[in-house]
């Protein structure tokens, strides 16, 4: 019962801020579980179907802001997580994938759960996948995993994990390697972005990504109020910073011909950590493109581009020299509710 190489795993986790597991474990990964007792700062959270361990992740991860992990069993596990997994590739959220395999030298026999790991999580992970083959090297490649998640840009990055590599004695640790930081945006695109604004024509910000955190919030506000530029955001956005003082963007509709209406008014669309906003799916005789043809798009920082969206936000505000954001004052705590259950009660009942 030797578990050093699943401890060295599991520590390089906690060490780069991976402190919470969520997992549907099978054979593969009991040294794995084994370690947790010897690990006390990762948390195991088991959930009793894939596709929970790898939801719950991608939430967690997206509310918390930094990677989540999630550990599943062999290529038939994933393949019933997959559906979550999407969500986060397509969202760019950050989650470490732990895939059980069989032992090395199982692997020869073809037994009834062996299948093509890396193909499969290549459809969730296209970014980075890795196989792990030695214990020596498992903290190392941990680490790899973990800063491969957090990008830029944000993804899912999935680890492979051979049962006799974790259970095998001789685990080093690995250390997180800093990300590196997000580029600036080139100021001739803020510059070329002001004079935009600056002329008056109807103009729309949209809005993805970490844009919609509170500062980005904050710096697309400022441009609503000093020039009214509409705020706009993805159908399905990552997360929504919410709370008093901040704007409140308008989703674009997920039915194609509202979309197409919503963005008439405007002459131009300013991208900021989002794409141009297309169809789900395409219809006979429509356009998949939503943008109407006389609206321009304009590229403040594309999501996979690894730039400072945030920053650049607040350079263009400052550019057409919208005054400072000010700070709301604190919000009381509301009165217990009565009445019927609304989404404004269950928010004051919760408050």
């Amino acid at each position: 019962h030797l578990v050093n190489g699943a401890r060295s795993l599991i520590r390089t986790l906690v060490a780069a801020g991976v402190d919470t597991c969520f997992m549907t474990p099978g054979t593969s990964e009991m040294h794995f579980v084994a370690a947790l007792d010897d690990v006390p700062d990762m948390r195991g959270v088991l959930a009793l179907f894939e596709g929970v361990a790898t939801g719950a992740a991608d939430g967690y991860a997206r509310m918390r802001g930094t990677p989540a992990a999630v550990l599943l069993h062999l290529g038939p596990g994933l393949g019933n997580g997959l559906a979550n997994l999407h969500n986060p590739r397509k969202a760019r959220v950050p989650v470490v994938v732990i895939v059980g395999d069989h032992a090395l030298p199982h692997l020869q026999y073809d037994a009834p759960l062996t299948s093509d790991i890396e193909t499969v999580a290549r459809n969730v992970s296209p970014g980075w996948v890795h196989r792990s083959t030695t214990t020596v090297d498992l903290g190392r490649d941990a680490a790899a995993a973990v800063a491969a998640s957090m990008g830029p840009p944000p993804q899912v990055a999935t680890l492979i994990l051979p049962a006799d590599v974790s259970w095998t004695d001789g685990g080093v640790d690995g250390e997180l390697t800093v990300p590196k930081a997000r580029a600036a945006v080139d100021p001739d695109v803020i510059e070329r972005l002001a004079r935009v604004i600056r002329s008056g024509e109807p103009t729309a910000l949209f809005l993805g990504g970490v844009a919609l955190g509170e500062r980005g919030l904050r710096a697309a506000g400022r441009l609503a109020d000093a020039a009214g530029v509409k705020l706009m955001a993805e159908t399905f956005p990552t997360r929504i910073e919410r709370g008093a003082g901040l704007h409140e963007p308008t989703r674009l509709s997920y039915l194609g011909d509202f979309a197409v209406m919503q963005l008439q008014p405007y002459r131009h669309l300013i991208l900021a950590d989002a794409t141009s906003p297309v169809s789900f799916f395409a219809y006979p005789g429509k356009d998949s493109d939503l943008v109407p043809s006389t609206c321009e798009v304009h590229e403040l920082a594309a999501p996979s581009a690894g730039l400072d969206v945030v920053a650049a936000l607040e350079q263009l505000a400052d550019a057409i020299g919208a005054p400072p954001a000010v700070d709301a004052p604190a919000g009381a705590v509301p009165e217990r509710p009565t009445g019927a259950l609304t989404a404004q009660t269950m928010a004051a009942a919760v408050a």
